[in-house]
């Protein structure tokens, strides 16, 4: 088959500014490409121009640009597992009164591919098509946990004085998240925030997403983390049940 070579060179580029954690320059994309710096110049502008890439105004770097994500919300509608999801989210509003959320792994970290909010006046919501960082929040070190394909990131920022920011800490974690077979974040992403996730698994017994719940710390207190715990659970394993079920 033959190919058209500027689309493939475009293709090739956006795959490499989403394998790095951190903004990528000119120069480096030419040498992983092999090919000359104009060239890449001009493919990485084009990018920009259509929303697919961002310079940092600073660095004069690129990273990927907003359109990727909005792109992706049209695929998230037709993803059987947020099909499947929808009612287990409800559930877990109607059995815990907070927010629920279902992510998956994508680009390094938890992408949420549905939500459902909760009455209460006071609530935690997190847009659909947003990406959260793997390491501080319950989906994402749910997803680190048992998402086969998932890496530890190289870096881990803090986010506020509670976030894990060593690596072998962060191992320690997740070895105890692997063991209670759900991750939890007490106020390590956002202050007054606390959040549980347990994994969803498909018809292989391979994870391939996480879903929990949201909520304001003095309401997902400490005390009731274990009750919450279990409701996500046995949300969890109802909706892996479900995906088994239609795929087997």
């Amino acid at each position: 088959m033959s190919e058209i070579q500027s689309l493939a060179r475009g293709l090739k580029l956006l795959e490499l500014l989403a394998a790095g954690d951190d903004d990528v320059g000119v120069t480096e994309l030419a040498g992983q490409m092999g090919i000359d710096k104009s060239s890449v110049s001009r493919l990485v502008q084009t990018l920009a121009a259509y929303g697919y890439a961002e310079q940092d105004p600073t660095s004069r770097r690129y990273r990927l640009g907003p359109q990727i994500v909005r792109l992706s919300r049209s695929l998230l509608t037709r993803m059987p597992l947020r099909d499947e999801a929808k009612p287990f989210l409800r559930t877990l509003v109607n059995r815990t009164g907070e927010c629920a959320h279902i992510a998956i792994l994508a680009q390094g970290q938890a992408l949420y591919i549905d939500q459902v909010e909760s009455p209460a006046s006071l609530r935690v919501t997190t847009g659909v098509g947003t990406l959260a960082p793997l390491h501080c929040t319950a989906l994402g070190k749910c997803l680190l946990t048992f998402d086969s394909t998932a890496e530890m990131p190289a870096e881990l920022p803090p986010f506020t004085a509670r976030t894990i920011t060593d690596h072998k800490s962060l191992a320690a974690h997740l070895e105890q998240t692997r063991r209670q077979g759900y991750a939890v974040d007490d106020e390590e992403y956002d202050y007054g925030v606390r959040c549980v996730a347990a994994p969803v698994y498909d018809f292989r017994g391979k994870a391939v997403g996480a879903i929990g719940i949201s909520g304001p710390a003095g309401r997902v207190t400490l005390e009731r983390m274990a009750d919450f715990a279990t409701i996500v659970k046995e949300v969890s394993q109802s909706l892996s049940d479900r995906m088994s079920f239609n795929r087997s």
